[in-house]
C-alpha cells in the first residue's frame, strides 16, 4: 500500500517520487514506468473521437488514484483519490488516513483545521468540504436528513450539524479555490529537469511555402552559483531550411536523440527516375522530444531539409514520445474575388476545416501504416497523409492532425535574409 504525503494546491507523493500539479503527462508516465513493480494496473482513459472534449486520465486502479490532465496543454490539472482504503495519506508528516486511522470528519478537522462551511450536493448525495487547493467529499446516502448549519454561526467544522463518524469518500488536490473552475498551472520549476520546452512554434513562410520555425522556448535558469534562485526564462530562437547542423546545435542545443534513416518509404511517390537507386549514406534526424519537433538533415550537405511537428494526440502510434507542439501554420488561401489570403492552422485544427478553407478538394491521401515489426499490426489503425503547399499533414481517423512535415529547397548559403513573419 502506498504511503503518500498530501500537499494542498501542489502535489501527492513520497520521498522517491511526486505527482506535481502542472507536470507534463510524459513525466507522470515516466514515474509510473520507473516504479512499475510498486504501481501496477494503470489505465489510460481518453475520448477516441473527441480527444479535446474530455480530460486525459491516468487511472491507478490498484491504488485508487486518478491523475487528470488538461486535454489541451497535457499538464496535470487534478489529483483525485477515489478509494481511500487502498492508500495511506498524511499531511505535514502526520497520517489522517491509514488502516488504523479512518478519515472521519473529526479527523479531517484535527489534521487540517477549520474551514468555510461545506456544500451539499443533493443529486450526488455528497457533502463537499473545501480548503484552498484541497477538497473532501463525504458520502451521505446513509443519513436520514441532509446536513444543516447556521450560516450566522458557522465558524468552522464544529458548527456543522452532521453526524459524527462520517468518512471521506473522495479527495481532490487542485490549483486555486474552486475545483470546478481549476486549470492546470504553469509547469513548476522542479519539472524542467534541465530540459527546454516550447511554449509555441510559429511556422515562418515565404512566397511559396514554409521557410523555417520561430520557437518561443522556456527553461529554468539559475542565478550565478545559487541554485535556490532558479526562475523561468523565456527566449526566442529561429531555425531555417538550409541551416547547418552546427547552426541548429548552437540555436536549440543538443537533441535528445539522433536517428539515422535506414530507408525512405515515401520515395516511391517521387517523380525522380533514381528512386530505385539506394543512397550511399543516410539522412538523419535530430529528435527534440520536449519541443515536439524533429529536424531532418541531408546526409551529404548536413543542412536542414525537413521539420516534423508532433501534436501528441492519444490514439496515435507515437503518443507520449513527444510533448505536444503548439504550432501555428499560415496557409495561403486563394479566393475567387480577391487576392490570396492567409489563414492559420493550429495544433487543434481539424482536417475538414482546413479543406473547407482551401475551397477545393485535396488530392487523395497516402495511407500510412505503422508497426514495430513487419509481423505486428498497429492497434490504433492507419493514418492518412495529405500534401499541401510544401507540407504533409498526417491525419488520424478522428479527423485530428497527428503531425505536420514541412519541407523545402535547402539554401546552399543558409538563410541570408529575414523571412516574412505571419501576423
Amino acid at each position: 500500500m502506498l504511503d503518500l504525503e498530501v500537499v494542498p494546491e501542489r502535489s501527492l507523493g513520497n520521498e522517491q517520487w511526486e505527482f506535481t500539479l502542472g507536470m507534463p503527462l510524459a513525466q507522470a508516465v515516466a514515474i509510473l514506468q520507473k516504479h512499475c513493480r510498486i504501481i501496477k494496473n494503470v489505465q489510460v482513459l481518453y475520448s477516441e473521437q473527441s480527444p479535446l472534449s474530455h480530460d486525459l486520465i491516468l487511472n491507478l486502479t490498484q491504488d485508487g488514484i486518478k491523475l487528470l490532465f488538461d486535454a489541451f496543454n497535457q499538464r496535470l490539472k487534478v489529483i483525485e483519490v477515489y478509494d481511500l482504503t487502498k492508500v495511506k495519506l498524511k499531511y505535514c508528516g502526520v497520517h489522517f488516513n491509514s488502516q488504523a486511522i479512518a478519515p472521519t470528519i473529526e479527523q479531517i478537522d484535527q489534521s487540517f483545521g477549520a474551514t468555510h462551511p461545506g456544500v451539499y450536493n443533493s443529486a450526488e448525495q455528497l457533502f463537499h468540504l473545501n480548503f484552498r487547493g484541497l477538497s473532501f467529499s463525504f458520502q451521505l446516502d446513509s443519513w436520514t436528513e441532509t446536513p444543516k448549519y447556521e450560516p450566522n454561526f458557522a465558524h468552522g467544522l464544529a458548527s456543522l450539524q452532521i453526524p459524527h463518524g462520517a468518512t471521506v469518500k473522495r479527495m481532490y488536490i487542485y490549483n486555486g479555490n474552486c475545483l470546478q473552475d481549476t486549470k492546470a498551472p504553469a509547469m513548476p520549476l522542479s519539472c524542467f529537469l534541465g530540459n527546454v520546452y516550447a511554449e509555441s512554434v510559429d511556422v515562418l513562410r515565404d512566397g511559396v511555402g514554409p521557410s523555417g520555425l520561430r520557437l518561443r522556448l522556456l527553461t529554468a535558469g539559475c542565478g550565478p552559483g545559487v541554485l535556490a534562485d532558479a526562475k523561468m526564462r523565456v527566449f526566442e530562437r529561429c531555425v531555417y531550411f538550409g541551416d547547418t547542423c552546427q547552426d541548429v546545435l548552437s540555436t536549440l542545443g543538443s537533441p535528445h536523440k539522433v536517428f539515422y534513416k535506414s530507408e525512405d518509404k515515401m520515395k516511391i511517390h517521387s517523380p525522380s527516375p533514381h528512386k530505385q537507386v539506394p543512397s550511399k549514406c543516410n539522412d538523419y534526424f535530430f529528435n527534440y522530444f520536449t519541443l515536439g519537433v524533429d529536424i531532418l538533415f541531408d546526409a551529404n550537405t548536413h543542412r536542414v531539409k525537413k521539420f516534423v511537428l508532433h501534436t501528441n494526440y492519444p490514439g496515435h502510434y507515437n503518443f507520449n514520445i513527444y510533448h505536444r507542439c503548439e504550432f501555428k501554420i499560415p496557409l495561403a488561401i486563394k479566393r475567387d474575388s480577391s487576392d490570396s489570403q492567409t489563414e492559420t492552422c493550429t495544433t487543434y485544427s481539424k482536417w475538414d476545416n482546413i479543406q473547407d478553407l482551401l475551397g477545393h478538394p485535396v488530392e487523395k491521401p497516402v495511407v500510412l501504416h505503422r508497426s514495430s515489426s513487419p509481423n505486428n499490426t498497429n492497434p490504433f489503425g492507419s493514418t492518412f497523409c495529405f500534401g499541401l503547399q510544401r507540407m504533409i499533414f498526417e491525419v488520424m481517423q478522428n479527423n485530428h492532425i497527428a503531425s505536420v512535415t514541412l519541407y523545402g529547397p535547402a539554401r546552399p548559403g543558409g538563410q541570408s535574409k529575414t523571412p516574412e513573419i505571419p501576423q
